[in-house]
């Protein structure tokens, strides 16, 4: 097998006895890396330390992780103007802090055969976060709502727009 020492340095290939004898003197663990190279190929290292290292990097990772949350707005077809603009300035609020907003418009009773209406909000809602988001899934109607996704803009997306 081909052995590398605990700093890096390749001591060449050797039997695995002596591999292992190498190891107990230097009072260290004998890490197969690649079982499958020709000869296999293995590290002389602290195990538990290595452990720790890569949990301690794993957790690094995780912390640097943007986790995405959905949030939704809702409206009806027939919404006035000035709650319109509040529920606007919400979504806008949730896509500058990074998250997906859902707009789901809900019909009721025979609002259903005029799906136009929802359409048409849903895509006034679309030009007013133009700046900042763009469409992920399209107005849709699902039952009795009509849906559609907006996330936020990359900034490779907002300099292409400038």
């Amino acid at each position: 097998m081909r052995l590398i020492s605990e700093t890096g340095e390749q001591l060449g290939i050797v039997p695995i006895k002596k591999a292992l004898e190498i190891s107990v003197e230097k009072n260290l663990d004998l890490v197969e890396v690649a079982p499958s190279a020709k000869p296999p190929v293995c590290r002389l290292m602290d195990y538990g330390k290595f452990k720790f290292e890569q949990s301690k990097k794993e957790k690094e990772a995780r912390k640097k992780q943007k986790i995405v949350s959905v949030k939704e707005v809702k409206m009806r077809p027939n919404i006035e103007e000035h709650d319109f603009k509040v529920k606007a300035k919400n979504a806008r609020r949730f896509l500058t802090s990074g998250d997906k907003v859902k707009l789901t418009i809900m019909f009721r009773g025979r609002q259903i055969t005029h799906p136009e209406l929802g359409e048409r909000l849903a895509l006034k809602l679309a030009e007013e976060l133009s700046d900042i988001s763009t469409v992920e899934k399209a107005p849709k109607v699902e039952g009795r709502n009509m849906v559609a996704v907006f996330v936020p803009k990359t900034e490779s997306e907002k300099k292409e727009e400038a």
